[in-house]
């Protein structure tokens, strides 16, 4: 996500990985979480499914199709599946939060005791462009399918092992604290603060309303969960 837009918020529009099923035979993302910021998705294009792990209700599917719109808020594991052509908007409640680290992949308590193992795996698009990101996904994959099968065989070990990746991310957003607030101060808090000096000066007309425009339309990059197309900051036009 690039630099804030309305209320602080992200949009890119992400094409779900499609170039070849992952290891457990569908096409899609990495697993992975956030542990401080909200997202969103609405469906323009295609079908799919969206997986959902959390500690209250376990393992889920949400079905995906044009204009379904999902959100899930931090400590949610997620996945997206994309069965025919799956697009669409994803929205981060904290724009560049994710970039900043607020975002950790499942690839399996082996690795994440691994620092060097797991920094190693992350970094893979960045080294290999799109071909690093699938491989990132199938390692990715490979570990989730695991976590997957004990569902339907064994509530307690599933809950336990979510439960211990959970806390191992939100271990690792502890450790970027101070950098995560100050993008939360100037994104969310700062929007929010315009809105209240809005609301303290209703007794006349604004004077300078600005009007933004998108100056570039997209920049791409080997996201998560698909190609992004991330809309970037407004400039004044």
């Amino acid at each position: 996500m690039s630099a804030s837009l309305i209320g602080g918020i992200g949009i890119s529009r992400v094409v779900v990985y499609a170039q070849r099923p992952s290891p457990d035979g569908q096409h899609g993302g990495s697993p992975h979480i956030h542990s401080v910021t909200d997202e969103a998705y609405y469906v323009t294009k295609g079908t799919g499914w969206v997986e959902l792990h959390d500690l209250e209700r376990g393992f889920r599917r949400v079905r995906l199709e044009p204009g379904t719109y999902v959100d899930f808020e931090p400590g949610v594991l997620h996945r997206l599946v994309n069965e025919d052509g799956l697009e669409l908007l994803a929205i981060m409640g904290n724009a560049g939060l994710p970039e900043a680290g607020d975002a950790r992949i499942y690839f399996g308590p082996e690795v994440d005791a691994s620092p060097e193992r797991y920094e190693e795996l992350w970094t893979l698009p960045r080294r290999q462009g799109l071909d690093g990101a699938l491989e990132r996904r199938d390692r990715a994959v490979e570990a989730y399918a695991k976590l997957v099968e004990l569902w339907p065989t064994d509530r307690p070990a599933y809950f336990a092992e979510l439960r211990r990746f959970i806390e191992t991310a939100n271990r690792a957003a502890e450790a970027k604290r101070d950098s995560f607030a100050s993008h939360v101060e100037s994104g969310p808090q700062a929007k929010l603060e315009k809105v209240h000096a809005r609301l303290a000066h209703l007794d006349g007309a604004q004077e300078h309303p600005v009007v933004r425009r998108q100056a570039q339309a997209e920049t791409v990059a080997f996201g998560m969960c698909g190609q992004l197309y991330t809309v970037l900051q407004p400039e004044v036009g």
